[in-house]
């Protein structure tokens, strides 16, 4: 997918509509001011420079201690306005990253975005393009931008200076006699186009390089993020050496784009030094004729010299930056991928509706994302207090009903009519923020309206009386407690909400069948009115729900009428 400025300028365009803009354009303008400020201090030591070597040649004191303290103040300008622009670039590229952290976590956050992107592949590491890649638009785009606009007024502001003192150069052509007006601020300008168009043939490249650079670290982070997740299993397998093997393995591609990397910066660095160091004979020997036939003093050559190599360094930009401008070139393409799959529209799946005291289900099938199918509910309903146990054979589809009961599985059809009230989906793995104990029970919800005495009474009923007094400790707790603490836990946390509706989908495995048996108590107890929807294997299961079918084969007519 080639990115092209109209995609980049997608990018880059709604923060600078958005409602911090007045404050964004305030700071860019600060910038600029100071950036003109600077270039204006540059004009003065240009100047300043003429008058001193004169003074030198003429051995005038008087003149050489004037030069001295204008110097003073010439320094003294470009630290307080050099210091001032970089404090003010630095603030205005956090606003705008800030912005743009807050705008698309918006985006991934919502609707189960972040799942449906992960699950289905759409793009890679989306963490770090959130984190780093975002990080590197806000940050290069305005450097480089800002750098371009600061190079464009040197250029109209020294070229004008250069054009008027280089005065016209004139040559025989065909018997006639060619005058050429600022011919030294034209040789400036065609060496630096020279230069441009050298440059991008010689590191073309290198904007694919960066982008899979970018993929293989992330790559790279990602396996050392999931080793330090999964240390206990891995510990417990002995898998030390296939986990070595792959992480090295990982990094066997960074270092192999790395030599691609370096390939490319060898040759863009060596022209880079041939372009830079070849601009500094090339005035002297345009200039050298002049002054020995004594049209110019030794001071106008440094003028001329230095006004040269400012236009033909304002010209230079694409040269100077071409490398960073080849990794914001990557980082924009990483993006717009990110951009789009943010916004691709959803599979409309299952029509889920919210009414009524019952769970309907109408026409519901679901399908692989090949096409394959997997099941068929023709109508199924329950009432308030049901319990509902799904059986069949692992892989059969069971815990992807779920899913598109919930809304996250797009390889489905039908309708579901859902009860009023919060339904709730526990996995067989239950969440657990790092955040205090209380905030893992009360997830997704504020602590804050939890009371702790409360909390320590649901903790004691799943059989986690132990931990009351340590509501308020902000731990690891997906690391400290065990599988079946954690599912306990995630009791806990239904017990607290109190859904309409619960789904459980292998919610017990963990626990032993004394545990287990404890948990669909209390759901009896606590909860006899919402409708339970169960997902498992263990024969002990059935004893707690009167009703019983076996996936996919659900018809209504193994439901109706059961006994609750």
């Amino acid at each position: 997918m080639k990115l092209s400025a109209r995609d980049a300028w997608r990018l880059v365009r709604p923060y600078w509509v958005s409602q911090d803009r007045w404050r964004a354009y305030g700071l860019l303008a600060t910038v600029i001011a100071l950036d003109v400020f600077l270039n204006y201090i540059g004009v003065r030591q240009t100047l300043w420079q003429k008058n001193f070597f004169d003074a030198l040649v003429e051995r005038d004191l008087p003149a050489f201690w004037s030069q001295m303290a204008e110097l003073s103040a010439i320094v003294a300008g470009i630290v307080v306005a050099g210091t001032g622009r970089v404090w003010f670039e630095q603030a205005l590229e956090m606003r705008w990253r800030t912005w743009l952290t807050g705008h698309y976590l918006d985006q991934w956050t919502q609707e189960s975005t972040y799942w449906r992107v992960g699950a289905f592949g759409a793009v890679d590491n989306p963490d770090q393009r959130i984190a780093e890649d975002l990080r590197l638009m806000a940050s290069e785009t305005l450097r480089l931008s800002v750098g371009a606009l600061n190079y464009a007024v040197d250029f109209f502001t020294f070229a004008t200076m250069l054009w008027g003192l280089s005065g016209a150069a004139s040559f025989a052509l065909a018997g006639t006699t060619v005058q050429v007006p600022g011919y030294m601020m034209w040789a400036a300008v065609v060496y630096a186009l020279v230069g441009s168009v050298i440059m991008e043939r010689v590191g073309r490249g290198l904007v694919p390089i960066d982008y899979q650079q970018q993929r293989r670290e992330a790559d790279f982070r990602y396996l050392l993020v999931r080793m330090r997740e999964n240390a206990l299993p891995i510990a417990l397998w002995r898998g030390e050496a296939v986990e070595s093997k792959r992480l090295a393995t990982a990094f066997e591609r960074i270092r192999g784009n790395w030599g691609e990397i370096m390939r490319y910066t060898k040759r863009i660095t060596a022209f880079n030094a041939l372009y830079v160091q070849s601009s500094m004979l090339l005035p002297y020997l345009i200039t050298g004729p002049r002054y020995f036939s004594g049209a110019i003093t030794i001071g106008t050559v440094m003028q001329l010299n230095s006004l040269f190599n400012r236009v033909r360094g304002s010209l230079s930009w694409f040269v100077y930056r071409y490398k960073d401008l080849a990794l914001l070139r990557s980082v924009f393409q990483r993006l717009y991928e990110f951009d789009l799959a943010l916004k691709r529209p959803r599979s409309n799946g299952l029509k889920r509706r919210k009414g009524g005291r019952d769970l309907v289900l109408s026409s519901v099938g679901l399908e692989l994302p090949d096409g394959s199918s997997l099941g068929v509910v023709d109508r199924l309903q329950l009432h308030p207090g049901d319990r509902l146990l799904i059986q069949g054979r692992s892989g059969s589809g069971k815990s992807l009903l779920l899913r598109a009961l919930a809304g996250l599985w797009p390889f489905a059809s039908g309708e579901v009519t859902l009860p009023d009230g919060l339904t709730m989906f526990l996995p067989q793995q239950t969440y657990m923020p790092d955040a205090t104990l209380m905030a893992c029970l009360a997830y997704p919800s504020d602590p804050e309206g939890l009371d702790i005495a409360d909390a320590r009474a649901v903790l004691s009923d799943v059989g986690l009386g132990k931990l009351g007094d340590e509501l308020e400790c902000d731990e690891t707790w997906h690391r400290r407690l065990s599988p079946g603490e954690q599912q306990r836990l995630g009791f806990a946390r239904v017990l607290v909400h109190r859904p309409a509706v619960l789904f459980l989908d292998e919610s017990t495995s963990a626990l032993d069948p004394e545990g287990e048996s404890r948990m669909y108590q209390l759901l009896e107890e606590r909860l006899p009115r919402s409708i339970v929807i169960s997902v498992g294997h263990r024969p002990m299961l059935q004893s707690w729900h009167p009703i019983s079918v076996e996936w996919p084969a659900l018809r209504q007519s193994q439901v109706t009428d059961q006994p609750v």
